[in-house]
């Protein structure tokens, strides 16, 4: 057989793979949560760990920090405040100090973690949103308006909450004839994306409750669906076909005739969870049950959806995590990070592209969404519409400190309108971030000279200790502009380096 040039497709993400955490790093001693519901039971971001578990009685879910390992004492305080089982719990892509959870006893509550974590049980959450009449299995948070939540419940209604106020804004009622499997938001928060038991994709205009697109049987299975929005309009699906066999398929919005692509797994009778990564257009499926993760990567380019690789343990997953981009560690070129739940423990497991390199791969991390919402609320429900704002992950992401204020009826400050007289402490994350900082300053203030006594004797040796602070401060610059001029080359180099690594060149 021969291989000719250009056979092979061109990505860089062709040789992600996917490493578990050792031993020690993982969380032990998790009682998971046996619910029959097809969801993630888990929810991630930068600081904290969220897991649904078993109580007792009532519904409980367990909030750990993000850098948490070992045993987790059955004493340890949780969440506690719902009268029967959590189905769902999501954190607020604005403030990673703000959860909400869903359950089987009708209602949506709100919580705020403290920094650290949980120090006692907590059952007072800060909202309650009461508006469904039977059990809620479905929580969505808006990408871009701050506080807009939406909840999916088995009485086949959509509700969207202003969580600042408490306040029901919309409400779908007629929209889905059966259960409600998967809701989910398009990228700038103008529409969403459904299927149902009736086999239907719908495209929906929360704010005006309408249905803008319908597609008739998206899988011939009878086992539940899951639909996800991607970043430029499209929409993947997961279910199944007539012969169980589990499919993947995207769709065009402008044309729902027929799909783009589809492709046929295996025969598990196990749910795809899919997890998207907007920033790098890939697509992880994890089926309940299963001991593999599948990821794809979606382009422009025919067949459109294509396989990368997968990873296999011998345990299968009750549910899992999708850590959000400004959590990845970026100097091991890590492009994602999922949270794997066994029968009892929480295992991590990184996505990592090789590189040789140690600089940061700005072709990996693109700007990625923060944390400042691009909407108030009440702009949304207006009828604004806005995408994500966008931040660096240069240097390593690192959150602004926790404002003690009420978060859930003002909009977040910008980092750089933060007052006070104290900053917050530096971390190897912001590093870099520091010295540009420390370099502007310098350009900007004068050097600044000793200032001299007017007494006697003090005259001569304030001139000297000014003249040798200057020679040092001219040294000093003469030295960075050395360093700044050889890390451009070094950056140049490994950037060609990466190119030819690529097949580009």
């Amino acid at each position: 057989m021969s291989f000719r040039r250009g056979v092979v497709r061109q990505s860089k993400f062709r040789h992600v793979f996917a490493q578990a955490w050792k031993a020690e790093h993982c969380i032990d001693d998790v009682r998971v949560s046996r619910v029959t519901w097809d969801t993630q039971l888990c929810a991630v971001n930068p600081k904290f760990i969220a897991v649904i578990i078993e109580a007792g009685g009532g519904g409980s879910f367990l909030v750990v920090p993000i850098n948490k390992s070992g045993r987790i004492d059955q004493s340890c305080p949780t969440v506690c405040g719902h009268a029967a089982p959590v189905l769902d719990i999501q954190w607020s892509p604005h403030d990673d100090n703000i959860i909400a959870s869903a359950s089987e006893d009708c209602t949506v509550k709100v919580w705020q973690i403290p920094d650290g974590g949980l120090t006692s049980p907590m059952t007072e959450a800060i909202v309650i949103l009461e508006g469904h009449s039977k059990r809620v299995g479905i929580l969505a948070w808006h990408p871009t308006a701050f506080n807009i939540l939406l909840t999916a419940g088995c009485d086949n209604v959509i509700c969207v909450w202003n969580v600042g106020t408490g306040e029901l804004v919309y409400q779908l009622s007629d929209a889905h004839p059966d259960l409600i499997y998967s809701v989910g938001w398009n990228k700038d928060g103008s529409a969403i994306c459904t299927v149902c038991k009736d086999k239907a994709l719908r495209v929906i205009d929360p704010r005006r409750g309408t249905v803008l697109k319908v597609k008739e049987k998206v899988h011939d299975g009878t086992r539940p669906m899951r639909a996800v929005f991607l970043s430029d309009g499209k929409i993947l699906t997961t279910g199944f076909s007539r012969m169980s066999e589990r499919q993947l398929a995207l769709w065009d919005t402008k044309d729902l005739s027929e799909p783009m692509a589809v492709q046929e797994m295996d025969t598990s009778n196990g749910v795809l969870l899919p997890f998207y990564d907007p920033d790098t257009n890939m697509v992880y499926l994890c089926g309940k049950g299963d001991c593999t993760i599948r990821y794809f990567e979606v382009t422009d380019e025919s067949p459109y959806v294509h396989f990368l690789s997968l990873h296999s343990s011998k345990e299968p997953q009750r549910g899992a995590g999708f850590l959000s981009k400004r959590g990845v560690d970026v100097n091991k070129c890590e492009i994602a990070r999922f949270y794997k739940l066994h029968e009892r423990k929480v295992e991590p497991i990184s996505m990592t592209v090789p590189r040789k390199s140690d600089l940061f791969q700005g072709d990996l991390y693109p700007d990625t969404a923060g944390l400042e919402p691009a909407l108030l609320a009440d702009e949304w429900i207006a009828g604004q519409d806005a995408p994500p704002l966008l931040v660096s992950l240069s240097g390593g992401y690192s959150a602004p400190p926790s404002k003690h204020r009420d978060t859930l009826r003002s909009k977040p400050k910008l980092v750089s309108q933060d007052s006070g007289s104290g900053a917050a402490p530096p971390s190897p994350g912001n590093a870099a971030a520091s010295a540009a900082a420390a370099k502007e300053t310098e350009e900007e203030v004068p050097p600044p000279r000793v200032a001299t006594r007017e007494t006697d004797g003090n005259t001569d040796r304030s001139k000297r200790e000014d003249d040798v602070l200057n020679e040092l401060l001219a040294e000093m610059k003469a030295l960075r502009a050395v360093v700044l001029a050889q890390n451009q080359r070094i950056e140049l180099l490994e950037r060609q380096l990466a190119r030819i690594e690529d097949g580009d060149v």
